[in-house]
C-alpha cells in the first residue's frame, strides 16, 4: 500500500482493486488534470469534463468549451456525481481509460446547496428590510 501519491495521501478506506493507485499495482505520473465528475457507472468507471474559454478572433470575444474524459474511478475514493476532483495518468487501464481519480477535491452534497440557497435567500431578505 502506498502511503502518499504526488502529494496526495492515501484515502482510509481499503480497497481490493488492482487500477488503485494506492492499494494496487498502477503507478501515476505527474500529469494531473481537475473536473467535475458527471456520469457514473457500476464498471468503476467515471466520466468528468471541465470547461475552458476559447477566443474568437473574430468577435474579439471568448466562448466556452468543455472537454470530457473517462477515467477510473477506485472503491476507495468513489467520487460521485457532481463532485470536483483530481485525476492523474497512468498506462493504458482499457480502451478509453488512461486517467485514475487520486483525490476528491470538493464534496457537493444537498446539505451544502442549502447552505449556500439559505444564506442567499437571508443575504436578499436584509437587503429588502434595509430598503
Amino acid at each position: 500500500m502506498t502511503k502518499e501519491i504526488l502529494g496526495v495521501k492515501a484515502p482510509k478506506n481499503n480497497c481490493t482493486d488492482q487500477k488503485c493507485p494506492f492499494h494496487g499495482q498502477i503507478n501515476v505520473k505527474n500529469e494531473l488534470f481537475k473536473g467535475k465528475v458527471i456520469k457514473k457507472d457500476i464498471n468503476r468507471s467515471a466520466t468528468i469534463e471541465w470547461n475552458r474559454p476559447y477566443y474568437i478572433p473574430k468577435y474579439e470575444r471568448y466562448e466556452v468549451r468543455r472537454s470530457r474524459m473517462r477515467v477510473h474511478n477506485p472503491g476507495c475514493i468513489d467520487a460521485g456525481i457532481g463532485q470536483e476532483v483530481l485525476v492523474a495518468k497512468t498506462r493504458p487501464l482499457s480502451k478509453n481509460k488512461n486517467h485514475v481519480i487520486i483525490k476528491i477535491i470538493e464534496e457537493e452534497t444537498k446539505e451544502t446547496k442549502k447552505k449556500i440557497v439559505t444564506k442567499k435567500i437571508k443575504t436578499e431578505e436584509k437587503s429588502e428590510d434595509q430598503e
